[in-house]
């Protein structure tokens, strides 16, 4: 009975020490048709009546659908109890996006989220390219394939877009011209920075060039463009005279560089202007006859000029070098006497 008594002791004193060294099993995440089992559910919807369903097709054909729900939703990874808290941790797209992260922490969006508390108002990677319908640039149904971007931007800056579609840029893409512009064209995707800055509205005249080269480079060789080369401030870039999302062509009559908008615009920073100066050609080129005839005339003017001037001058150094030249040859001729 003693012998017997002690066996049961042993056998059960093996079995606890080997019990207290072991590992406890990992615990395996829920897997995405797990939570499709509820969130596939199209009338799923939170407390507050806010819709919490995914469509599981549109998401399978997401950029996101080869990656598992707890990829994003990362604190739902040991997640064993379900329904989980209503409240979860907001998923951080710069965990696998490292290099766009760090590009949006440098732009208006994050400043305005980040800095200037508006947390709710401002707009986060979801709000521009989707939750579970995330779509590449490639994608005609995207949030940000090319022709989509303008909408996009628009769902927060409504007032701009109205101005956008009613200007020059969003009229040619109306009409079918891919290659106007849209918002992330001039302000970027990730770097968006803000308007009033030095900084910005030195990057106005830059960015305009990139497809108004002609005009940027008859831009530069006036006071305007030489002073904004150099990096100064208080003179006229393009947005000035032209307007940024409202542009018109100079016939419209809602143009402001309409010759009877012309003078008002220039009174912006030239209060004291008149008829007369506001005649001022901002594009004037000297090698365009049809658009500025004084100024071609008075260029070839200055061009004869200065030939004749360089011209006679180099006659004259030449002839007076082969004087000299023959100077200097008598006077070593007439040392050796």
């Amino acid at each position: 009975m003693a012998r017997r008594l002690g066996l049961v002791l042993a056998t059960v004193l093996f079995v606890g020490v080997a019990t207290a060294g072991a590992q406890p099993p990992a615990v395996k995440p829920p897997a995405s048709d797990d939570c499709l089992a509820c969130h596939g559910d199209a009338d799923a919807k939170r407390e507050n009546g806010a819709s919490i369903a995914v469509d599981q097709k549109v998401f399978a054909a997401s950029k996101h659908g080869p990656l598992e729900c707890v990829d994003c939703h990362k604190d739902l990874a040991a997640q064993q109890e379900f329904p989980h808290p209503e409240t979860l941790a907001k998923v951080n797209c710069a965990s696998c996006h490292d290099a766009e992260g760090a590009k949006y922490h440098d732009s208006i969006h994050a400043w305005a989220k980040e800095k200037a508390g508006l947390s709710t108002a401002a707009p986060a990677c979801a709000d521009c390219h989707g939750t579970h319908d995330i779509r590449g640039t490639d994608d005609k149904a995207g949030r940000v394939f090319r022709a989509n971007i303008p909408a996009t931007c628009g769902a927060c800056h409504q007032g701009v877009l109205d101005k956008y579609k009613a200007g020059v840029h969003g009229a040619a893409r109306a009409s079918g011209n891919d290659k106007a512009p849209v918002c992330a064209d001039c302000h970027t995707a990730h770097t968006i920075q803000r308007i009033d800055t030095d900084k910005a509205r030195l990057d106005v005249a830059a960015e305009c060039g990139t497809c108004h080269a002609e005009s940027m480079r008859t831009y530069r060789d006036t006071f305007h463009g030489q002073v904004t080369r150099l990096g100064f401030m208080r003179v006229a870039t393009c947005a000035d005279c032209h307007g940024a999302h409202d542009i018109y062509p100079k016939a419209d009559a809602r143009s402001t560089v309409n010759p009877a908008n012309r003078l008002a615009t220039c009174r912006k920073c030239h209060t004291d202007a008149n008829a007369n100066f506001a005649e001022y050609d901002p594009h004037a080129d000297r090698h365009d006859l049809a658009r500025s005839a004084s100024l071609y005339y008075t260029g070839r003017f200055m061009d004869g000029l200065l030939l004749v001037v360089f011209g006679f001058f180099g006659i004259h150094t030449a002839l007076w070098l082969s004087r000299g030249l023959k100077e200097r040859g008598r006077t070593k001729k007439d040392g050796v006497k």
